[in-house]
Order: structure tokens, then C-alpha cells, then sequence
């Protein structure tokens, strides 16, 4: 599928001035709230559009009928949109957790990357699209201070969900650019029960919404498959095994504890 530049009938609004280095346009959406106050943010959500081309995309994150936002889009083109200001709780994560928190929109940033999607044909990330990302990423993060290993796929924190945005996608530079974390493995002799006590401490949901009524297992076989999306995404399985667990042992040392 060839790359389709966004329709320009949605960019009626002036461009913004640039954040440090950044050349950001505006876009807003109505589709925000406050964030309680006091709350810190201390989560970095990156999303896939997944929608045939940038402008329905955008044309979908300003439809007030639609609930859903994100505080910026990164296009194909390496174009940069924000839709809501960050001191806002734009409406990305939905039912979503990570490390037992369940509010995730209210600690956190989401940034939409343009891509089709597994619905309508996935396909690698645009490295322009990449470097405008990596910038923008690196930006938030000097002003929020938000550790790497909060830097999540919209699949880790919603595992039962969603898929982005994707084992396409390059955590591995974002590792090499100081934004995300990224394993050394280390071999272990866990048992699956062991891996997955260390799954949920590390900080994916085992569980799925307590009202939910979610099948324990359904919700493991589905953080498993998320966890390869984000670490090992040659190999997606629902059940772990020894390469999974050495990347895990290998995240959890190289993770701070938390005070």
C-alpha cells in the first residue's frame, strides 16, 4: 500500500510555535478533561491510528461523537499535531492498567502514530515518522521525567484489547535514544507461574477489569502476547517460554524498584 498524505481540509488552524526544536501544529479536540488535581504525570502511551490514512485519523480524534484523543499524532510525514494540551487528560487509554494503577489517562501522555493498523493492512513505520517521534518523545520526556519502563505500547496497558501499536514497531531505537526500556536476557530456571508473578509485578494487568468477569487465563494469554508485541516480536505466544523469561529476568533487573 502506497503512503497517503492526510487530507489538508481538517489544518485550519495556525501553526503553533515550536516546542524547543519541535515545529508543532495545532489541532484541537474537545475530547479532554482535567486531570485531578496534584496528579503527576509519570506514563508515556504510544497508539497506532489504525485507520486507512492520516485524515479520517485526525478527523476521528476531533469528532466530538467520538470520545477519543490523543495529546499528539505523528503523521507519516513526520508532521507533528497537538490535539490536547498536556496539563489536559486526553481520552486514549480507555479501560486500561499497568502496575495495579487503572486510570491511566489521568498520569499520562498518549502520542497517535499514523499507521494503517492490522485492519487495514500494518506496515512498517516511516523512518521520518520515527525521528519526528523520537524528538517528540525525548521533548516530554526532559519536562515530565518519565523513566523508560513507562514507556508503553497502548497493548501493555490494555493487553485484552489492543495490538498497537505493534510488533512493526522500533522499541528497539527508542532503547538507543535513551526513551524506552529494552532487555539484556538473563537465563533463569522460572517456572510459568514464576514468569507470570513476574509479569504482573514488572506491571502488566493479569486480571482485566474487576467487573469485567474476565477468564484469569484469557487475561494471561493476552498480557503473554502484548509482552512479545513490545519485547520479542518475531515470536507472538500466549504461553511463556524460556526466551520469555530470560527477557523478563532481563527487565526486571535492569528496572529500578520503586520507593
Amino acid at each position: 500500500m502506497t503512503e497517503t498524505k492526510p487530507a489538508t481540509d481538517h489544518l485550519t488552524e495556525t501553526a503553533a510555535p515550536a516546542t524547543g526544536a519541535l515545529a508543532i501544529e495545532e489541532l484541537p479536540s474537545p475530547n479532554c478533561d482535567d486531570r485531578p488535581a496534584g496528579q503527576k504525570i509519570d506514563i508515556l502511551v504510544l497508539h497506532y491510528t489504525g485507520m486507512p490514512d492520516a485524515g479520517q485519523a485526525l478527523r476521528r480524534l476531533k469528532d466530538p461523537q467520538s470520545k477519543v484523543s490523543a495529546h499528539y499524532v505523528v503523521d507519516e510525514e513526520g508532521r507533528i499535531y497537538r490535539m490536547v494540551p498536556e496539563e489536559k487528560r486526553a481520552w486514549h487509554a480507555g479501560i486500561s492498567a499497568w502496575k495495579g494503577e487503572r486510570d491511566i489517562n489521568a498520569r499520562s501522555i498518549g502520542i497517535e502514530i499514523v499507521n494503517t493498523g492490522h485492519e487495514f493492512g500494518y506496515r512498517p513505520f516511516q523512518l521520518r515518522q520515527m525521528d519526528a517521534l523520537v524528538a517528540l518523545c525525548k521533548d516530554i520526556k526532559t519536562r515530565h521525567d518519565i523513566p523508560p519502563e513507562r514507556v508503553l505500547g497502548h497493548s501493555d496497558v490494555a493487553p485484552l484489547r489492543k495490538q498497537d501499536p505493534g510488533e512493526l514497531f522500533d522499541w528497539y531505537r527508542l532503547f538507543v535514544e535513551g526513551i524506552a526500556n529494552w532487555p539484556t536476557p538473563k537465563v533463569v530456571q522460572w517456572s510459568d507461574e514464576q514468569f507470570f508473578q513476574a509479569l504482573a509485578a514488572y506491571g502488566y494487568d493479569l486480571t482485566g477489569p474487576a467487573k469485567a468477569n474476565i477468564d484469569p487465563q484469557q487475561a494471561r494469554r493476552a498480557a503473554c502476547v502484548a509482552f512479545c508485541r513490545h519485547f520479542r516480536p518475531a515470536v507472538l505466544r500466549p504461553v511463556p517460554d524460556p526466551e520469555m523469561k530470560a527477557i523478563l529476568a532481563g527487565l526486571v533487573d535492569n528496572t529500578p524498584a520503586q520507593s
